[in-house]
C-alpha cells in the first residue's frame, strides 16, 4: 500500500491509510485550514468508488466475537436493536444502564450460537470492558478478536463482479442478499464475508486472519485491473458517508448523546428488554431537547474539523460533531446537534469556521441514493 502511494494515518495505534497518491514521492501532506492537495486525490477516490469499484483496508476495525449456548440472549439483553437469525447482519445501539449511547455496533450472526459483533476500533478496549462485566450468568466465551480478523472492504457498483471473480458461490443478490454473511473461501483462502457497507454502494467486508491479508489484497488487485479498481483510505469513506447523513462512533455517536437525539432509534428492538431501556423509553416518550441534524454549507475553500460553533439569529445553539467535504455530490457537509425545534429544512442556521461564519442548510434526507437503493440492489 505504501509503494501504491499511501499517506498513513493512525487509528487506536494502528496505521491505516488516509488517502493514496500517486506514487511513494507525492504521498505528503502539508498543514494548512484550507483544503488540502489532498482534495483532489480524495475524489477521484471518491468516484472510482461511486462509479467502478474501491477497496480499502478494514483491520482497524474492532471485531468481538461470541460464543456459546447462551451467546444470543447475552447479545440481545446487552444490544438495544434486534439480534439477527443465522446467516444475517443487524446494525444496533448499545446503550449504557443512563440510557446514553454506548456503542454503534454491527451484530452478525454467524450460527445459531456464535456471533462477530463489529464496532470502533478506538472503542474497543471500552467495549471490552463492558461485554466482560456482564458475562456472569451466562453460559458463552466472548473475546477481542481484532487482531485475528483483519480484512479488506471492496465497494461500487462493479464490486459483485469483481468478488465473483475470486470464489465459487453464487453472490447474485438473491443468493447474496444485502446484510447477509457467509463463511467460504476468496481467492482460495478462508473468510468471513459481510455484504454491507459503509459507503453506501453496493459492497462486501471480506474478513481474513491476518496471515491471509497478502494474499486477498494482491488476488483482489489483479481480478480488479480491468474493473476501475481503486484503492481508496479513511478521508474518502468518510467523504462517502457524509451523502449518507450518517453518523460515525466517537465523533457524531458518543456516550455524550441518547439514541433519541442521534436518531439510533430507529434501530431499537423497543419490544423486548435491554441495558437502559427505561430511561430511553421516558426520554422516548418526553421527546429530546437537540437532534442530530446534516448540514450543507455555503463555503468555498475550507470545511469544517470538528467542534466549530453552530449559530441561530448570533447565539450559539449547537456545535458541530464532524464533517468534510462530500466530493460527489459537490458539497461541504458537516453534522451537529441542535435544539429539536431547529432540526428541520429552512432552520437558518450559520457555522462559524476560523473565524468566518458560514450559512447552513439542515438536509433532512441524504443527497447520495436517500432510498438506498444503490447498496441493496
Amino acid at each position: 500500500m505504501t509503494a501504491a502511494g499511501a499517506v498513513w494515518g493512525d487509528s487506536f495505534g494502528l496505521e491505516h491509510a488516509l488517502w493514496f497518491a500517486d506514487d511513494p514521492d507525492d504521498a505528503y501532506e502539508e498543514p494548512t485550514f484550507l483544503r488540502s492537495r489532498a482534495h483532489g486525490y480524495v475524489a477521484r477516490e471518491v468516484n472510482a468508488v461511486r462509479e467502478q469499484v474501491g477497496m480499502i483496508e478494514i483491520a482497524n476495525f474492532a471485531k468481538h466475537h461470541f460464543q456459546g449456548p447462551d451467546a444470543r440472549r447475552y447479545l440481545d439483553y446487552l444490544m438495544a436493536g434486534t439480534v439477527p437469525g443465522a446467516g444475517r447482519i443487524n446494525l444496533t445501539p448499545m446503550l449504557s444502564p443512563g440510557g446514553k449511547l454506548y456503542g454503534d455496533l454491527t451484530v452478525a450472526c454467524l450460527d445459531e450460537d456464535e456471533f462477530l459483533v463489529l464496532g470502533s476500533g478506538v472503542a474497543q478496549e471500552t467495549h471490552r470492558r463492558w461485554f466482560e462485566q456482564n458475562l456472569e450468568g451466562y453460559a458463552v466465551h466472548y473475546r477481542n478478536a481484532s487482531s485475528r480478523y483483519h480484512g479488506i472492504a471492496i465497494s461500487g457498483p462493479h464490486s459483485r463482479e469483481l468478488l465473483s471473480r475470486l470464489v465459487r458461490e453464487d453472490v447474485s443478490t438473491e443468493q447474496f442478499r444485502f446484510r447477509d454473511v457467509r463463511r467460504g473461501h476468496v481467492a482460495g483462502v478462508p473468510a468471513i464475508v459481510n455484504r454491507i457497507s459503509f459507503s453506501g454502494e453496493l459492497g462486501y467486508e471480506i474478513y481474513v486472519e491476518p496471515e491471509y491479508q497478502l494474499k486477498l489484497y494482491q488476488s483482489l488487485l489483479e481480478a480488479g485491473q480491468d474493473l476501475g479498481l481503486r484503492h481508496y483510505g479513511n478521508r474518502a469513506l468518510m467523504s462517502l458517508r457524509l451523502e449518507k447523513n450518517w453518523g460515525a462512533w466517537t465523533l457524531d455517536y458518543r456516550p455524550d448523546f441518547t439514541a433519541i437525539e442521534s436518531g439510533l432509534d430507529l434501530f431499537i428492538n423497543w419490544d423486548k428488554e435491554f441495558v437502559g431501556r427505561e430511561i430511553a423509553m421516558r426520554q422516548r416518550e418526553s421527546g429530546p431537547e437537540r437532534r442530530l441534524v446534516t448540514m450543507t454549507l455555503a463555503t468555498d475553500n475550507i470545511d469544517v474539523s470538528g467542534d466549530e460553533a453552530i449559530l441561530s439569529d448570533g447565539d450559539c445553539v449547537g456545535f458541530v460533531t464532524s464533517g468534510g467535504y462530500a466530493h460527489h455530490v459537490d458539497r461541504s457537509m458537516a453534522l451537529g446537534y441542535v435544539p429539536a425545534e431547529l432540526a428541520h429544512a429552512g432552520a437558518e442556521l450559520v457555522v462559524e469556521i476560523n473565524g468566518e461564519r458560514y450559512a447552513a442548510g439542515v438536509e433532512e434526507q441524504p443527497l447520495y441514493d436517500p432510498d438506498g437503493e444503490k447498496m441493496r440492489g
